[in-house]
């Protein structure tokens, strides 16, 4: 994979050039649909049920409704196994992308038209939908960006789509609260549910992905049961698949930690809202943006293994300039320093890292094998952040807490640099790493004539 990376990146400027290429570009639209339920369920919400009078720790409930898409595995191989009537014929993926597309589209609208102050539990099965629905767009959106994506772009990909998704979840929760302001809520909901549409204009305008490989015999209960285990025998079958579990499982230990009292620290050194506001949100959604740009480049340039380890490497080290600013006191210099540095890492790693999982998953179980890994890739540092954080920032104090989660961070790149010496990396990753879609689609040519000649 790092081959073809490197066939297709010969220079700095080469490795612009995915950026404007279709599936990459298209890769864009489909986030912009992911981060929409998301948006709606999140500060969308939690805004409208203040606005309207219902209590606080009724709104902290309504965040019980993410943990359904933790809960993706339990369900994704659906979308690899289940063909749809009529439907079919467009395509696995496509199909798919149609039916969870309208699901949350319906799901966000059926969510505005509720009244929460008549009927609480009305408004929390609404958001319950959502939430499914919204998740089950996530399994076939990432199933059919991995597919649409040549090996080689990969990591412009995964940055195209984490754009997409931050301009759509901020875009529509933007728009909600204008519209509700004019309109209502019912109206803002109705608008914003529109813009889960993109990924199915997308994929209609572009098509079934060529290196889909549909899994053959999806009849009988014996294939129903094959889909459900075949994603975890196909990994585990692999070599070193326990050490790529286990890298899965810590390499976002760290990193996790230290973002989840970042603004307990803020409030301990004394920023001001606006403070909070200019260099947290300001400075920190600019540099991720152009962090993802620039892990694109280095995927591209570099290959897959180098921006990865580069990348776990910033982010642990990001983790250190929190330490120093906890130790300096209130700085706005140091301030800005910190989360520039965090959000430029956190965008290189989230195109490195998520284009690497990408690259893992098998072409014949992409929803599945996906899923788990992004359910892994978090599990872990949600446990530890919600069981340990704050007692262990009451305990230690933050300057020393900051640098416990950098050596937290560091078993993740150790490892990783170990299974890049042993072989492991290049010996573990999956077809939708390694194969073209040249060679998917001759596959799927010579299945279809072998299929109507067994016809014949």
């Amino acid at each position: 994979m790092d081959e073809a990376a490197t066939r297709h990146g010969k220079s700095w400027l080469d490795g612009l050039r995915p950026y404007v290429e279709k599936a990459p570009v298209a890769s864009f639209f489909l986030g912009v649909s992911s981060g929409v339920p998301f948006a709606m369920i999140a500060a969308t919400l939690t805004t409208r049920l203040a606005q309207v009078g219902i209590e606080k720790k009724t709104i902290t409930a309504f965040t019980l409704a993410f943990l359904i898409y933790n809960l993706k595995p339990l369900w994704a191989w659906v979308i690899d196994g289940v063909r749809l009537p009529g439907l079919h014929r467009l395509g696995q993926r496509l199909s798919w992308l149609i039916v969870a597309g309208l699901m949350s589209v319906a799901a966000i609208i059926n969510l505005g038209l509720t009244d929460p102050t008549a009927s609480i539990g009305a408004t929390v099965v609404a958001a319950l939908l959502v939430a499914f629905a919204g998740a089950t767009y996530d399994i076939v959106i990432d199933a059919y960006r991995i597919e649409l994506l040549e090996p080689y772009q990969m990591g412009v990909g995964s940055g195209m789509t984490q754009y997409g998704w931050r301009i759509g979840s901020n875009g529509v929760a933007a728009l909600a609260l204008v519209l509700a302001v004019r309109y209502g809520w019912s109206v803002a909901y109705i608008a914003c549910a529109l813009f889960a549409l993109s990924a199915i204009v997308t994929g209609l305008i572009v098509g079934e992905p060529v290196r889909h490989r549909e899994p053959t015999g999806r009849r009988g209960m014996s294939e129903i049961g094959a889909s459900i285990v075949g994603p975890f025998v196909e990994f585990f079958q692999r070599q070193g698949a326990a050490i790529i579990l286990l890298f899965i499982l810590i390499h976002k230990i760290g990193d996790t930690l230290g973002q989840l009292v970042v603004r307990l620290l803020f409030d301990d050194l004394g920023f001001t809202n606006d403070e909070i506001a200019l260099y947290d949100v300001g400075v920190g959604f600019w540099t991720y943006l152009i962090g993802i740009f620039v892990g694109g480049v280095l995927y591209a340039r570099l290959g897959m293994k180098k921006s990865v380890l580069i990348s776990l490497i910033l982010m642990a080290v990001s983790n250190a300039s929190f330490a120093l600013l906890a130790a300096s006191g209130h700085s706005n210099l140091g301030m800005a320093g910190a989360i520039g540095f965090e959000n430029f890492a956190s965008g290189i790693g989230g195109v490195a890292v998520t284009a690497y999982f990408a690259a893992l998953c098998d072409l014949r179980f992409t929803a599945a094998q996906y899923a788990l890994i992004s359910a892994a890739a978090s599990i872990v540092g949600r446990i530890l952040t919600g069981t340990t954080a704050g007692a262990l920032v009451e305990r230690f104090g933050f300057v020393n807490y900051y640098w416990m989660t950098t050596l937290v961070a560091l078993p993740g790149v150790l490892l990783f640099w170990w299974m890049i010496r042993t072989g492991i990396v290049d010996g573990a990753i999956g077809t939708a790493g390694t194969e073209a879609a040249e060679a998917t689609a001759e596959r799927a040519e010579a299945r279809r004539v072998a299929d109507e000649e067994e016809r014949q």
